[in-house]
């Protein structure tokens, strides 16, 4: 789908082909790659030109993904959402001069708010590798709660690590969002 999304300070706007050089340096980076799943590294530019070729503007919302822009910067990560076994699961990545800075959290907020109103699922599943204790914070900030573990395959480490898979309820979501309106009403 061709969304645009805009938060307090980020454009969240469909990946395009000339952001490929801006990806392949911000994920050729082992602290970024080495926590994602389907990412290897080195990750190059015909990585990020190859990724970038799969995207069309008419997928459906579980296929979406959003290049996660700030302005006077540029593109600094992605959040989507992608088929897994699991369901469809939203992912994220930020490249490393972002970190501990809110954006995922803002960007995330953002995208899940956007697919609970284009479809309607009951629930949205994600997960991380159990090291990964910043991604796990952004989850359970949003409302995720862990609900198993399992062994998941790193490609950019090539080798199988413990997963937390989490999962967020679109009432959770609601009761949340509802929440927070009402205190800034207050």
């Amino acid at each position: 789908m061709d969304v645009t999304l805009e938060t307090r300070r980020l454009l969240l706007r469909q990946p395009r082909p000339d952001d490929a050089p801006r990806i392949a340096r911000l994920l050729n980076n082992f602290a970024v790659s080495a926590k994602l799943s389907r990412v290897p590294y080195p990750y190059k530019l015909s990585d990020a030109e190859w990724w970038l070729g799969t995207w069309r503007a008419d997928k459906p919302p579980g296929e979406t993904g959003f290049a996660i822009d700030l302005p006077g910067e540029g593109l600094i990560g992605h959040c989507g959402f992608h088929p897994d076994e699991q369901g469809v699961v939203i992912g994220y990545w930020l490249g490393e001069p972002f970190w501990s800075r809110g954006f995922m959290s803002e960007a995330a907020a953002a995208s899940i708010d956007w697919y609970f109103g284009a479809t309607c699922v009951a629930a949205l599943d994600s997960g991380v590798f159990a090291f990964n204790k910043a991604s796990l914070a952004v989850q359970k900030k949003l409302g995720f709660t862990e609900i198993s573990t399992s062994k998941r395959h790193c490609l950019a480490r090539q080798e199988d690590l413990r997963h937390i898979e989490t999962r967020l309820t679109r009432a959770r979501w609601d009761e949340r969002r509802h929440g927070a309106a009402a205190r800034e009403t207050t």
